[in-house]
Formats: C-alpha cells, structure tokens, sequence
C-alpha cells in the first residue's frame, strides 16, 4: 500500500492508493518497438524489458543411475530443454565403462544412485563427482524399485493429457447441462466426464510412453527414471511452494540415448583434446564459468540458448550416421556461398531473437509467467515471420535438409496470428508500469468502465476527505487521508497521537477503529461504507478481469504452442548449423568426405587451436588405413586427395618419434580433433580429408590428477591404456602419447611394447593407432623392427647446428646405422642450436636431443655438460668410471686391492686345488688374502 498526499487549505486529504503510484518510477526506460500491421493503432509492443537472457543456468542438471548384476540403466534431464534422456538396460563391463560414459556425457550438477548398486559403480560415480564439485547421493533402494518408477512415469502430464477430441472430452457438454450430482454414482460419472477415467487416462499413458522410449523391459532404466522424477518434485516443491506432484512437472519429452549411433568419447580424451574449457570466475564467492581457448569456444557462435545447449551434446556425442554428417556438410556448405553470406548473417541475426519458447509456455500454462514470456511470444512471432521471409532468399539450398524442415515448420500465418493476438491485448507499458499484465483499452467494456473509476478515483477521494476534514476537531487530528487499500477498501487515515500509543485510541462518533501502525490509525466511517458499496474494490475487479481476459488469450495461443516448439527445436538445429559456416569461413576449414570405408588420410591438416595462437603454423598430411580394409584405395569417394607417396604405407599404426618439444603431441591431436569435426558436422582444417565412421576415441595424452583420487599419475595412465584395450574396436581411434614414461625407462619401454604388440596381434581387429614415443631402444633387433612390423614410422623434423657451424637435418640422422656415423662420441648427436620445423617425413628418428632442448629452454650451461657426459657413459656401458669420480686416495688404493682379490679368485681352478689336497677351501682363501696383504 501506498499513498498520495494532497494538502488543503485547513486539513490534508489524501487521494488514492494504487500500484501505479508504486511503480510510476519504473516506466522512463528505453523502448524499442514493433509494428505488425499499419492498420492497428498503439499495437507495439516494448522490445526492452526485465528479461531473464541466462534461461535454465540456474537449473541443474539430475542423472539417476543404477548398476546390478552386470547390467546398467539411468535418466537424466536436461532443464534447458526440458527433456528427460533415458539409457536402456545395458550389459556393463567389470570396470563400468558406460556408466562412465554416461555420466561423462550427461555431465550432471546432481547425480542419484541406489543404496544397491554396485560397490565398485558407486565408487566411480562418487570420484567423478568429487573432480566436479557436483552433489552426489546415494538414496534408498526403495526410490528405485521399477514398479514405483513406471508408476511415476505414468503420472506424467506428457503421457496422460490428450490432445482436444479425444474420448475423455465425450459427453462433456451433457455433464455441464446437468444440475448437481443427486447421488455417489452421478459424482463419480460427473468426475470421469471431466478430469477423465484414471484407468483410461493409464492405459493411454502407458501407450504414448512406448511411442517415446522402449522401457517396459528395462527395469534398471524405470528404476532410474522413478527416482529422478521424485527428485524433481522435491526441489520444485521447495523453490516454487507449489506441490503439485509429478503431474506438475514441466517435462516436453522423453527420448532415448542411442549408444550405437554417437561416437563415444570419455572425459579424458575430451579434456585431452581441448574441447571443452571452463576457466572459473577469479573470485572464490563467484561459481560462475567461461568458456576458454576451446573446440567449443571457437565453434560456438549460436544466438540462442537453445541452439548453444544443442551444439553442447553435438560435442558430446558425435554422430556415426553418415546421412546425419552429410546433411550437415550440406547445410555449412550452402551458408558458406558467398552469395548466401548476408542471407546467412540476418538469418542469424533474427535467430538472437527467438527465446526459450518451451520454457515460456510452461511458465504460461502454470500460471506464473512474466510479462517478459509475453514479450518473448511476441518477439518470436516477429522473428519466425522474417526468418521465413530470409529463407526463400538462399541460393541452392533445394537439398538442404533443416532449410526444408524448416520451411515447412514455420507456420507463418498461425505464427502472425499469435503475435497479433497478444500484441492486440496485452498493453506493454502499463505492463511495464504495475510489474503485472495488464490488458489494453476497449478489449471489454466492463474492464474499461471499471479502469475508468479507478483512475478519477482521485478527485473522488479528494472531495470525500475535505468533507469529512470539515467535521474534524483541530484537537483530534491535524491532517486526515482518504486511503484505498485493494481487499480492504476506503478507510480515513489520521496520525498517531501520543495519548493514543498506550492503545487508548479514542473513535468520533460514527467512526470504528480498524488498524495502527507506528505512525497511522484508520478508520471506518458510514463515508467510507458509502464508498465501499457504491465503489467496491475496483482494483480487485480490475486485476480479476484482467486475469479471465489473459486466460481467455493463453487458451488461444496454446493451441500453436506444439507447433511453436517444433518449429524452435529446428531453429536450435539452424543456429547451431549456421555457428559451423561462420567459423568454417573464418578460420579456412574445408569440407571432408566421410565414406563408409575405415580410412583416415588427411592432406595438410593443421590443429584448429594450435593455429589460433602460433604465427605461423605447418600443415601435414596423415595416411592410416584400417585393418579391416580390402578395398581398393583408387576406387573410394575422394581419392584424388590420397596421397600416392605414402600408398606402401598402408598400415593401421603409426608412430611417430623425434625431438624433444617437436610438436608430436599437437601432430597427434590434431588428427583425432578433425575426425572428430567431421562426425559432428563440422568442417574440417585440412585441405582435403578422406575419413571413415570412428566408433570410439581413446586417449593416453593428459593425466589428469588429483588429491581426490587415490592414484599415482602412471596408475592413471594405466586406466586409461587398459580402457582403450578392453573397448577399442577396428573403427576406434587410440592415440597413444609417450605412455610408459611414469615408471622406470626398461618397465615404460617394455609396456610400451607390450600394447604395440597386442594391437598387431589382433589383426583386423586392430584399432587405428597413433602414437609417440622416447622409447628407441624398442626398434631394435627382434622387437619393433621397422622392415618386418606392420607400422608405419614417421619423425618431425628439425635443424641442427653442430659444433663445426654446419647445418644437419633430421632427415640424416633416420635409423641407427646412420646416426652412429655422424657423430664422434659413442653414437651421440650433439649441436649447439636447434630449430624445429614441425614437419612430419618418413622413418624413425632416434635422438631426442634432450641436452640440447634443455640449453634452448634456459638451463645451465654445466648442467647440460654434464647430462651429456653421463649419457655418454650410460650409453657405453661405463658407469664405473662415475663412481671412480669423487673417491680418495685412500678409497683408490683399497678399491684395487680389492679389484686384485676379485681377479685372482676369478681365475683360481678349484678342481686342480682339490687333486692337490692343499686343504680345505677356507684355508686356501686365507693363504691368498694373507698373500694379497704381504705384497
């Protein structure tokens, strides 16, 4: 409540109260308009208003998932989208690797898991969540028993509310005819005529959920379900003060996760490859993130939330449909005409208009929308209608797969419809003005008579208080207000005297006390009753109207709202679509041509970030051909681009060696990250590319530590190899980067070994393998030999300067036999610069060149020296000459003796000292020290 004062002549009288008083303050904001037909007066509406833009961030993302008896299920939903993501009962494996994944891919804020899941599951879910920082708990097994989650599943509005016409909807105009029910028959028959038949209502439930996902025999997955959906309807019971049930839940769809048609890639090798990076807010109070130098980051250029969550499980889960990929390449392609350039941009410019539209018709239909979601209908309306109109402006894009669904998505004239509608009802700036919405002039009379009495309330209330004022004695009151309270109605208003705070309050005759506060007392008066009935609580009437009208307005709407949401699903798709031509133009990517054959050959890739952030960056090519091939390479789509230099290599592993800091690990990175490209239908940095379906990328790359985990960082490189062994299939991509280098240099090399010959050993069931590797001395005689293995060897390149001031290359130093005879010193390599070329040639390169690297990058001079001359020694076999470094005189000379008593014992004969019976062997050994001393 609020009041206006208005000061007499003798007494003060005050006028009315209302909430435009309140929020007069609010309406000096900038506004931008919107005009959808000449011939409406005043139809524009506010495009500036209190906006939520971070739609859904303050959700949180639920998974419940479940693990027993060597099979796994579990639900997560997404809040962004309002969906509800189901995994259907799976065989697990003994170490949990779709749990993992799932989890990995979900990526949740909160994660449930039953009280009888596994020990181990439960395990690895609670470490994964402790990395996050995200909730973890696990609840009663009774949450998750399948009987009470298909219970709660059926209860969902999704599945029991049918559309309009349905059986449920018969005889409901005989219902409404009748008067009240005379008996329990008629009640219970009046109830199913409206609310429906609850065995009916489940009947058709447990159809429509077979219609979304296949879970009846999926016990673990109803499980799982059940109890999320609890879960959902505590917190909103909590937040919102509303408990609904599961009925209330805002769910606009239950889809299921296919594991057979995405990729499947783990955390480790997402963090490996860089393609998510959330850098945290700087202050330890803020839980806020940005995206930092990330695949995400450069690729993300959407204008929509739901576009950006879109391309977040793209990444997540890159496709191995290849007509998914290629109506993808389609679409990115058409964009990136050049006559298509400027259509493209306003296309994306009218997507940054285009909200949350699910979001804001739930909000619509529970009753608790703003006047934003309004707004954003309306936005959207304008937006879908100009996005249509560019649509027709592109240029070949007849065979672009989302400009077709599209095309015939947006209902334009349905679309124009709502925008009208609520544009011609609502008014947008006393919206603004009372924070409520508020309908517009001559929309009903009633309304309009009443709004007309509430605003000349004023002179009203005026003249009623200098009346009342006149009959007042000055002793009494000093200043009077005529105050309208909304539900409370009109009431005068005097100060507080001091006489009166002991609640002594003195009433005129004809008055009666209603109320205090510190400063005010009212009153009722037979004026005040007066205006009661002849006045009433026209603010209420107001607000109710109001209410009845927007009701009237959202039933209208609502039935487009399928129709509008659909349409916003393949908006997302457009944004997202639209976000991989913008950044295929700007940063050079090319097209690749993704073929059923299991190949990788890729000419001049480069690596995506890498590129971002040196000056100049050198491309190289990659040939790997899967195991399983018996085609011809001459015959696949694309293969002008094969390089036909490297067809003897033909192999599905290939390692890579060199120098220190060469750029193996970015050489090997950025093969996985353009396959990984292509699959989400990205273009690739390549000039060309001729790619297979991969299944699966496994990596050995980044150890990712922590105090969290109760795990040395070679135990973690360990899981992650013995991953990738247990679940790599031939069209899995492993990338193998230094592994073995956490233990001793003979246990690394012979693990390293090890895996490379386990790969060979599985014949057409070997992965595509890349790897690098310090390891030289495993290219030796009846190991890895290079002639006789199915790999295929690649170096770096780099320029040395030697001693002398003569330059030698790489390229030289290939192979053991070459490299011992350029240098003097035991097989050594030494130069005093190094230059790296970062390009990629054939053969091994077997010198690190580790004490050069170290003097490039600030070491000190001795330091290196002296790494040389002990790596000489090491190399020769003559350690004994480190220990003889430090030792005395006196330490020599007893060294010596002792070397002398070892070597005349190494040549005494024991057999011809046992013919000769010079005593027994302890004597004999006493006889030789005593003669050692003597001399």
């Amino acid at each position: 409540m609020s009041t206006k004062s208005k000061p007499l002549k003798r007494r003060h009288a005050n006028t009315r109260s209302s909430e435009e008083d309140v929020e007069s303050s609010r309406a000096g904001t900038n506004t931008k308009r919107v005009r959808w037909d000449a011939d409406v007066e005043d139809s524009e509406p506010v495009e500036e208003m209190t906006e939520s833009e971070g739609e859904g961030e303050s959700e949180k993302v639920c998974l419940a998932v479940t693990c027993q008896f060597g099979r796994t299920g579990g639900a997560y939903y997404d809040p962004v989208t309002s969906k509800i993501f189901v995994l259907e009962d799976s065989h697990e494996s003994p170490q949990f690797d779709i749990t993992r994944m799932l989890v990995e891919q979900a990526d949740p804020d909160v994660l449930l898991v039953s009280s009888k899941a596994e020990d181990g599951c439960i395990d690895a879910l609670r470490e994964y969540m402790t990395t996050t920082s995200g909730v973890f708990q696990v609840r009663p097994y009774k949450d998750f028993l399948p009987a009470k989650g298909r219970d709660r599943v059926l209860s969902l509005r999704l599945l029991t509310i049918l559309t309009s016409g349905s059986a449920e909807d018969t005889g409901s105009s005989e219902a409404s005819s009748e008067s009240e029910p005379r008996n329990a028959y008629e009640f219970m028959r009046k109830k199913k005529q409206i609310t429906g038949d609850p065995t009916i209502q489940r009947w058709n439930a447990s159809i429509r959920l077979a219609n979304h996902a296949s879970i009846d025999h999926s016990p673990l997955c109803l499980g799982s379900l059940g109890a999320l959906l609890d879960h959902l309807v505590r917190v909103r019971a909590v937040g919102e003060l509303d408990d609904e049930g599961i009925g209330g839940l805002d769910i606009r769809d239950i889809e299921s996760l296919a594991l057979k048609e995405v990729m499947q890639i783990n955390a480790d090798a997402l963090c490996s490859l860089q393609i998510f990076d959330n850098e945290n807010h700087a202050s330890i109070h803020s839980d806020k993130t940005k995206e930092g130098l990330s695949l995400f980051g450069i690729l993300n250029n959407t204008r929509t939330s739901l576009g950006r969550n879109l391309m977040r499980q793209w990444l997540l889960r890159p496709s191995m449909s290849i007509s998914v990929i290629a109506a993808r390449h389609d679409a990115v392609a058409c964009f990136m005409r050049p006559e298509n350039i400027n259509t493209a941009n306003r296309m994306h410019t009218h997507l940054k208009g285009i909200k949350n539209v699910p979001k804001m018709l739930s909000a619509l239909g529970s009753g608790k929308a703003k006047i934003s979601d309004w707004l954003g209908l309306v936005k959207f309306a304008f937006h879908s209608v100009m996005l249509r109109d560019t649509l027709s402006e592109l240029g070949n894009a007849g065979h672009v797969e989302v400009v077709k669904k599209l095309s015939d998505t947006l209902d334009v004239v349905s679309f124009k419809e709502v925008g009208n509608k609520v544009n011609r009802v609502i008014d947008w700036e006393e919206s603004s003005t009372a924070d409520r919405v508020c309908v517009r002039p001559h929309i009903d009379e009633d309304l309009d008579q009443w709004k007309h009495i509430y605003h000349g309330i004023d002179t009203v209330l005026s003249n009623v208080a200098e009346h009342i004022s006149n009959n007042v004695p000055r002793d009494y009151a000093a200043t009077l207000n005529v105050v309208y309270f909304p539900q409370l109605g009109f009431l005068i208003s005097i100060p507080m005297l001091e006489d009166w705070k002991d609640g002594n309050i003195t009433e005129l005759e004809g008055w009666s006390f209603q109320f205090s506060s510190e400063s005010q007392v009212y009153f009722k008066s037979e004026h005040m009753h007066d205006l009661d009935k002849h006045i009433g609580d026209v603010h209420s009437f107001i607000v109710d109207k109001e209410i009845e009208i927007i009701q009237k307005l959202l039933e209208e709407v609502m039935v487009y709202g399928s129709a509008m949401m659909k349409a916003c699903d393949i908006c997302a798709e457009l944004d997202c679509l639209l976000s991989f031509a913008e950044a295929s133009r700007s940063y050079n990517y090319l097209r690749p041509v993704v073929i059923e054959d299991n190949v990788l050959i890729i000419k001049d890739g480069r690596h995506p970030l890498q590129e971002l952030v040196t000056d100049t960056f050198v491309p190289n090519d990659t040939f790997l051909i899967g195991a399983d091939f018996s085609g011809d390479i001459h015959n696949l789509d694309g293969a002008e681009s094969i390089p036909l230099s490297q067809e003897d290599h033909d192999n599905s592993i290939l390692v890579c060696t060199g120098a220190n800091a060469c750029g193996k690990s970015v050489y090997l990175k950025q093969v996985a990250m353009i396959q990984y490209m292509a699959q989400i239908g990205c273009f690739v940095p390549a000039t060309s590319a001729t790619l297979g379906i991969v299944d699966k990328i496994f990596t050995r790359i980044q150890t990712r530590e922590s105090v969290s985990k109760v795990q040395s960082a070679f135990m973690i490189d360990l899981n992650q190899v013995s991953l990738a062994l247990r679940n790599c299939t031939s069209r899995s991509l492993v990338l193998l980067d230094e592994f073995g280098k956490g233990t001793i240099s003979a246990d690394g090399a012979g693990l390293f070994h090890g895996v490379l010959k386990h790969f060979i050993g599985r014949g057409p069931s070997c992965a595509k393998v890349l790897a690098a590797t310090h390891f030289h001395e495993i290219f030796g005689d009846d190991m890895l030999t290079p002639e006789e293995m199915p790999i295929t060897f690649v170096h770096m390149q780099i320029m040395l300067i030697r001693e002398k001031g003569d330059p030698l290359k790489s390229d030289d130093l290939v192979d053991n036999d070459e490299a011992d005879g350029i240098e003097e010193e035991g097989g050594m390599v030494r130069a005093d610069q190094i230059t790296y070329l970062y390009r990629v040639a054939k053969g091994l390169s077997l010198n690190s060149f580790a004490a050069t690297c170290a003097q490039l990058f600030g070491l000190p001079r001795q330091v290196v020296q002296r790494a040389r001359h002990v790596s000489r020694l090491l190399s020769t076999h003559e350690l004994g000459l480190l220990l003889d470094e430090d030792m005395t005189d006196k330490e020599r000379v007893e060294f010596e003796e002792a070397e002398e008593v070892c070597r005349k014992f190494l040549a005494w004969d024991l057999n011809t000292a046992k013919e000769t019976n010079c005593g027994s062997i302890k004597q004999m050994l006493r006889q030789v020290l005593c003669k050692v001393v003597e001399e």
